[in-house]
């Protein structure tokens, strides 16, 4: 079974994602507290540390899990993007702490440690997802000295914009993949073919059932955007909130976002008017409907699925991983 080790894990995505393709997942990193509590409530057995990755000795983490420089098969990462928008432009907040999650860090010198880990761990493999933004506007230049650094540290590096929605995750979500394979390997990196066909919303909530206690945490009918939303036909998009979106039961749901559990916020929203079930964005994400969850609100459970890479759409990426360069090596 193939080994992998996960960085800025969140609450699981990436790794529900490798082991439903079969790989084992050694350990987690994730800063939040929050985010670490659900990933170890999903995942007992995985030995998550819970500290800032600034903190932490890659070489420690490889001793801890009886792999040697080299010796492991992959290291993922999502590295936190608050400061690279969707549009390609930069935060006048650079390299300044703000608010993250229930914390106040900054976080734009944090692809480096991922890169740190790369060069002092030597994974046969690595993967990184980010935001379409970085491959966008002013942010190009950061694009480029993250690929050039990963290159250094001695891997044959592709990067590449790929949907979700084309994986099986019934939500559109653009996110760069950059996946490099270490050059004495000897093999190129290999993204997966997208599906012809898209999963609707529909679709993906057969499996999913709603209390009367879940229908009422979604009731937004006393906040000023439900009058905004019964105005507007399905798959709509609200000229008054600009983050307010129907969703069609006939199509994947657009982007879901960290903030999409704010009751009074827009954000997307069910074609019945109100919010999603928490049920309905584990099904909009990807995340098997028996996933727990550990928020006490409604907001700090839907959070995780909104920062999440959604696992059918990492499922795809680590299959291909494995047929098309792990199993190939001598």
């Amino acid at each position: 079974m193939y080994k992998v080790i996960s960085t800025f894990s969140g609450i699981g995505g990436s790794s529900t994602g490798y082991k439903m393709a079969g790989f084992e997942v050694l350990s987690a990193v994730e800063f939040l507290d929050y985010q670490a509590a659900n990933y170890h409530l999903n995942y007992p057995n995985t030995k998550v540390y819970q500290q800032d990755i600034r903190t932490l000795d890659p070489l420690k983490i490889l001793e801890d899990t009886g792999l040697k420089v080299g010796e492991l098969d992959i290291l993922d990462g999502s590295p936190p993007c608050s400061s690279f928008s969707t549009a390609g432009s930069i935060s006048d907040g650079w390299g300044k702490a703000k608010k993250y999650g229930n914390r106040v860090q900054t976080t734009d010198d944090l692809f480096y440690e991922y890169i740190r880990f790369i060069n002092a761990m030597q994974p046969k493999v690595f993967v990184a997802e980010n935001v379409s933004g970085l491959i966008k506007g002013d942010s190009k230049g950061m694009f480029n000295i993250f690929f050039r650094e990963m290159k250094e540290c001695g891997y044959n590096v592709k990067a590449k914009l790929l949907n979700a929605a084309n994986y099986g995750v019934p939500q559109i979500r653009q996110r760069i993949i950059f996946i490099g394979v270490r050059s004495d390997l000897g093999i190129e990196a290999v993204y997966p073919k997208a599906n012809e066909k898209t999963v609707s919303l529909s679709e993906a909530f057969k499996s999913v059932v709603n209390s009367e206690s879940d229908l009422k945490e979604v009731d937004i009918s006393r906040f000023a955007i439900y009058s905004e939303l019964k105005k507007m036909p399905q798959y709509g998009k609200s000229n008054k909130y600009l983050s307010l979106f129907k969703e069609s039961p006939f199509k994947p749901c657009r982007t879901l976002t960290a903030t999409n559990g704010s009751s009074s916020a827009g954000s997307v929203c069910h074609w019945d008017n109100r919010k999603f079930t928490v049920n309905e964005c584990k099904a909009i994400a990807s995340f098997p409907q028996d996933w727990k969850t550990t928020g006490k609100t409604y907001a700090e459970k839907v959070e995780g699925f909104g920062r999440a890479v959604p696992p059918l759409m990492m499922k795809a990426i680590a299959e291909t991983i494995k047929t098309e360069i792990l199993d190939k090596i001598k």
